[in-house]
């Protein structure tokens, strides 16, 4: 427990702003929100902005870059479709600001080198039932936190969102399924200490968990029964304190979940202070490994022309598993990655062994056309179940491979949105 501790405190020095940063954020953010109020209230335009997440919830965390989300809440007068373009006008004062396309068109204003705020529009709703949209509950979320999380538990929340970063389990977005910070708030909350959060994380089996904090719900079958399915598919169900009917963990996948867990098996094992450091991946030692045991390793970057973030980030994460899919009918894949750029490209890498040979299956005996088709494609032929096979040699390297793959998949590719696909190494 001593090591832990020394180890949590170290971590906690390196991701807590010190009072002077702190001030700095701060005196930023309010110039900003004083500009753009006053410029809503000279358009004539019913709304408020305020600031929401992390910063205002003093649960942010040290990164290489910060994205501050700012909303402006609008009387409910206002149809849901009209206020991004009331929004816009508000917004077009401040340099630098870019358009972002989602559920409702939001606003992306860099306000100093690496410092991002997004304005984000939603709709001044009194009963969260009123949501015309998930952003429409931010304002209770951040109520909710400030209101009952203790300020002892706001560090051990830190220390949570630190590692889940570190870890690559942060974020709702697509091409993460994570843990949202809003959801790490309440869990840490729930048990206590980001110890306890992580001992019980490392501790869940296959049942299904769910976690009522304001007790909305009797027992586990009216959760379920209630809920809408859609909402029920995550590892673990964490209903939204604020609002019944929303799971706040929807968006965790169980892929994700199973290697969070395990990453909090490693620490309480073995503790460390890099658990909570990004850590690169050393491609030249993963292609160097690969290389001892005979091998072959290759590095691709895959490029869209969609918009960056989410949209572009899960694009590009579909085309990596359908690529790797592709991939995994011909060699042995012993390893693999991939890192979205959080712009327009991300790269990925295989390390792979050729399976020498591999089994093609054809059509059912009685499609006689198909059949004779596949006899002309391929040589070692024969028959099992009513249906023909054949074994191939699998000659060709994977560079070649995918070289290949790219010709006869051209229009596959450009469906997928997927600009080009190249090998880097």
């Amino acid at each position: 427990m001593n090591k832990i501790n020394s180890i949590l405190n170290q971590a906690l020095e390196k991701i807590k702003f010190s009072k002077e940063e702190h001030k700095e954020i701060e005196k930023l953010i309010k110039d900003f929100l004083g500009r753009l109020n006053k410029r809503i209230k000279e358009l004539n335009i019913d709304g408020e902005a305020f600031v929401g997440g992390s910063f205002a919830k003093d649960t942010a965390i040290k990164k290489n870059y910060y994205d501050i989300d700012v909303f402006v809440r609008f009387d409910k007068k206002y149809r849901s479709e009209e206020i991004s373009g009331l929004l816009e006008k508000a917004v077009k004062i401040f340099k630098n600001s870019k358009s972002v396309h989602g559920s409702r068109d939001y606003f992306r204003i860099e306000v100093k080198p690496l410092v991002f705020l997004e304005v984000i529009p939603v709709i001044k709703i009194k009963n969260p039932r009123e949501a015309e949209n998930i952003t429409d509950l931010s304002y209770s979320h951040v109520n909710y936190v400030n209101k009952k999380i203790p300020q002892k538990v706001l560090d051990e929340i830190r220390l949570a969102k630190a590692f889940c970063h570190a870890n690559n389990c942060y974020g709702a977005e697509s091409y993460i399924h994570g843990f949202s910070g809003y959801s790490l708030e309440l869990l840490v909350y729930h048990y206590k200490s980001f110890l306890k959060f992580i001992t019980a994380m490392a501790k869940i089996k296959d049942d299904k968990l769910i976690i009522d904090l304001e007790k909305h719900f009797k027992n586990k079958n009216d959760v379920l029964r209630d809920l809408n399915s859609s909402k029920l598919q995550s590892p673990i169900i964490l209903i939204d304190p604020t609002y019944k009917q929303r799971n706040a963990l929807s968006a965790l996948s169980q892929e994700t979940f199973e290697k969070f867990k395990e990453t909090c098996r490693k620490f309480l094992k073995n503790p460390s202070i890099n658990a909570f450091e990004s850590q690169k991946v050393d491609l030249n030692k993963i292609k160097n490994a690969a290389k001892k045991k005979n091998y072959e390793f290759v590095l691709l970057e895959i490029k869209t022309n969609k918009q960056e973030g989410d949209i572009a980030g899960s694009k590009l994460l579909k085309f990596y598993n359908h690529l790797g899919f592709e991939i995994e009918k011909l060699f042995v894949v012993k390893d693999k990655g991939f890192k979205y750029n959080e712009k327009k490209s991300a790269r990925c890498f295989f390390v792979i062994k050729s399976k020498g040979e591999v089994l093609i299956q054809g059509p059912k005996i009685e499609d006689k056309k198909n059949v004779l088709k596949f006899k002309k494609r391929h040589k070692k032929i024969f028959y099992k179940k009513n249906r023909i096979y054949s074994k191939e040699k699998v000659k060709f390297r994977i560079k070649e491979f995918i070289k290949n793959w790219k010709e006869k998949n051209k229009i596959k590719i450009k469906e997928m949105d997927v600009e080009d696909v190249w090998v880097i190494n």
